[in-house]
């Protein structure tokens, strides 16, 4: 019986971190690259490589664990919710550095190319 509650417990969570799931999905499109890409201009650094603009996004990302880390009660529930999302940046982050995230490229060749 405490096998089958305590994957009752983990699916109920699952389903309340749905909007969790949403912000690290639309993390480096809608806050990281955009705040990369600034930094960039304010730093007036118009060129910067792949792996530098890759990095900065990385950044902007992982500030994401520090509001979690900090900002959150402590409690059982949020200690696996911390540990949610940082499964979920980890997997983010591996796609902006390796390439993947399409939007984090598009924004680096926008800037690059035409900024």
């Amino acid at each position: 019986m405490k096998n089958i509650t305590l994957t009752y417990v983990k699916y109920i969570m699952q389903l309340d971190l749905f909007e969790i799931d949403r912000v690290i999905d639309d993390m480096a499109k809608g806050y990281a690259a955009p705040c990369a890409t600034t930094w960039f201009k304010v730093t007036n650094n118009k060129k910067p490589t792949k792996e530098e603009y890759r990095k900065k996004v990385v950044e902007f990302m992982k500030h994401f664990e520090y509001v979690v880390s900090s900002l959150y009660p402590s409690n059982t529930q949020t200690e696996y919710f911390r540990d949610y999302v940082k499964g979920g940046l980890r997997k983010a982050i591996h796609s902006v550095n390796s390439g993947n995230n399409k939007e984090v490229e598009r924004r680096y060749t926008y800037y690059t190319d035409y900024c």
